[in-house]
C-alpha cells in the first residue's frame, strides 16, 4: 500500500473511531496521527492495520483496537512531563503512543521474542525516551518507582499490589480487571495512599500472567 494511503486511513482512524466516539484530549489525537500504526503489524494482517478490532501479533498476544488504546491513554491524565511504566509491551504500539506524549516510557514485556521486535520498530522510527525489560510485569519495575502513572494492557484479576506500590502519590493506573471472559477498565488513583477507583466499562484482554496476575494454564 503506498505511503499515501497509510496517511488517508490513520486520519479516517482518529476522525471516525476516535473522535467520533468521544476522544477529546489533543495530545492523544495528535499522537494517533503521526504513529504509523501499520509498522507496528505483523505483514499478514497489515491490511486491517487501521480497522476498528485487535490483531494478532504472534505469541497469542494482539495489538489492541485503535480506540482502546487511545481511551486509555486519555485516561491517564498526561501533560508531557510524566514518567510513565507501561506493563505488556506487545507489538510497541501503545509504547510509541504514550512515548509521544510523556518524558519517559518504561515498559515491561514477559515474552522476549515480543519485546526485541517492539525495540526494533521503536528505535527505527526513532523514539529515544523507552527504557525496555524482559520480565514479569505483574512485579513492576522498582528500581525506577515511582511513577506517575501506569498502563497495563493485559486483564488483571485484581490490581497488582506491586503495581499500586510504585504509582506515585496522586498518580493514576489504568488496568483491565475481571476474569478471564471478560473485564472492566479500571482508573485507579493513589491518594492519601490508598486506591481510588474508577469504573469506565466493559473491556476484553488477553490475560495478564505472573506472580500478581494470573497463573498460567490456570
Amino acid at each position: 500500500m503506498k505511503k499515501g494511503n497509510w496517511e488517508y486511513q490513520r486520519r479516517k482512524m482518529v476522525e471516525i473511531q476516535l473522535i467520533g466516539r468521544g476522544i477529546r484530549d489533543k495530545k492523544v489525537i495528535s499522537a494517533f496521527l503521526k504513529v504509523p500504526r501499520h509498522e507496528f503489524v505483523p505483514p499478514p494482517h497489515r491490511e486491517d492495520a487501521y480497522g476498528d478490532f485487535p490483531l494478532p501479533i504472534g505469541e497469542g498476544q494482539t495489538i489492541s483496537q485503535p480506540y482502546m488504546v487511545a481511551l486509555m491513554t486519555e485516561l491517564l491524565l498526561l501533560k508531557g512531563e510524566e514518567k510513565v511504566l507501561e506493563i505488556g509491551t506487545g507489538s510497541g504500539y501503545q509504547t510509541a503512543i504514550l512515548a509521544e506524549i510523556a518524558k519517559s516510557i518504561y515498559t515491561v514485556e514477559r515474552i522476549a521474542s515480543l519485546l526485541e521486535r517492539a525495540k526494533e520498530i521503536l528505535e527505527f522510527l526513532g523514539y529515544k525516551n523507552i527504557h525496555f525489560r524482559v520480565g514479569d510485569g505483574t512485579k513492576g519495575w522498582e528500581e525506577n518507582a515511582p511513577y506517575d502513572a501506569i498502563i497495563v494492557t493485559a486483564a488483571s484479576p485484581e490490581i497488582p499490589p506491586p503495581l499500586f506500590e510504585q504509582l506515585k502519590e496522586g498518580g493514576r493506573m489504568v488496568i483491565p480487571v475481571g476474569n478471564r471472559m471478560g473485564q472492566d477498565l479500571i482508573r485507579v488513583t493513589k491518594k492519601d495512599g490508598k486506591p481510588k477507583k474508577e469504573n469506565f466499562g466493559p473491556c476484553i484482554f488477553v490475560p495478564l500472567i505472573g506472580e500478581y496476575g494470573w497463573k498460567n494454564g490456570n
